[in-house]
C-alpha cells in the first residue's frame, strides 16, 4: 500500500507564520511537522509516499529530498498556488498511488494513531478514521454505526484526516479543483464506506492556539506521537 500526505493547503489561519513557510514545514519540537508524518509512515512499513504541494510548495522537495534518509521513496504532486482541494489533489496524484487502496493523511494534524493497522484495510471505496468531536467542531462530520459510516445519526464524530481510499471512489471525476466530501457522502449513501473511532491522541494544527498545543504535546512526548 502507498500513502499520500496532503500538504498543499495555504494555512491562512496560521499567518504570519505561513507567509514565507508552507504549513507542513512549520517547526514542531525541533523539526518540520511533515517530518513527523514521514517518520511514522516509515515505521509503519510504508515505502512509497506521495506529497502534494501548492503554495510555497517548491520548498518541500528542497527540504525533504527523495525520502532515502527515511528508507522510502517520496514523490511530489505539484499543484497551482491556490491548490486543488482534497478531492482534486488526490485525483491528480492517482497515477502515483497504484491501483489498489492507499492511505491519505492530512499534514496538519498530530496523533498517535497506529498507521500500520490501515495497511490491511480492504475497502469498497473508503475507510475513515473518526475521532471524538474537538471544541472547534462540536457537531461532528459523520455518524458511525458499527463499522459503517453514515451521513447522519448518533454518535456523530469528526473526520480525523486519516483515511484509506480506493481509486474507484474517484470514478467519473475530472481534473480540476473539487472537494472530497461530496464523493464520500455519495459513497456513504450507497453503503460503501467503513470506519472506526479512534480515542487516542489527536490534535488539529488549524490555528496558532492549536499549533502551540501540538508543540506542547510534542515536547511532552519527544518519542514522536504523530500521524
Amino acid at each position: 500500500m502507498r500513502a499520500m500526505i496532503l500538504a498543499a493547503g495555504r494555512g491562512e489561519r496560521l499567518r504570519p507564520l505561513t507567509d514565507r513557510t508552507p504549513k507542513p514545514l512549520i517547526e514542531v519540537a525541533g523539526k518540520p511537522l511533515i517530518e513527523w508524518h514521514i517518520e511514522r509512515l516509515a515505521q509503519a512499513g510504508f515505502r512509497e509516499i506521495v506529497i502534494n504541494h501548492g503554495y510555497l510548495g517548491e520548498q518541500l522537495p528542497r527540504v525533504l529530498g527523495d525520502g532515502s534518509r527515511w528508507g522510502l521513496g517520496i514523490h511530489f504532486s505539484e499543484e497551482p498556488p491556490d491548490a486543488l482541494e482534497t478531492g482534486g489533489g488526490i485525483f491528480q496524484a492517482l497515477p502515483q498511488l497504484g491501483g489498489g487502496p492507499f492511505l491519505v493523511v492530512n499534514s496538519d494534524l498530530w496523533t498517535d494513531y497506529p498507521l500500520a493497522r490501515l495497511r490491511a484495510i480492504k475497502c469498497d471505496q473508503a475507510h475513515l478514521v473518526l475521532v471524538p468531536n474537538p471544541p472547534h467542531n462540536p457537531d461532528g462530520d459523520f455518524a458511525l454505526q458499527g463499522a459503517r459510516v453514515r451521513n447522519a445519526g448518533s454518535p456523530c464524530l469528526t473526520f480525523s484526516g486519516i483515511a484509506v481510499y480506493h481509486p474507484r471512489l474517484f470514478a467519473g471525476c475530472e481534473p480540476g479543483r473539487f472537494p472530497i466530501v461530496p464523493l464520500l457522502r455519495h459513497a456513504i449513501d450507497t453503503h460503501l464506506v467503513t470506519g472506526e473511532c479512534y480515542r487516542g491522541t489527536w490534535l488539529d494544527v488549524g490555528s496558532p492556539e492549536r499549533l502551540e498545543a501540538v508543540r506542547a504535546e510534542a515536547t511532552a512526548k519527544p518519542s514522536g506521537t504523530s500521524a
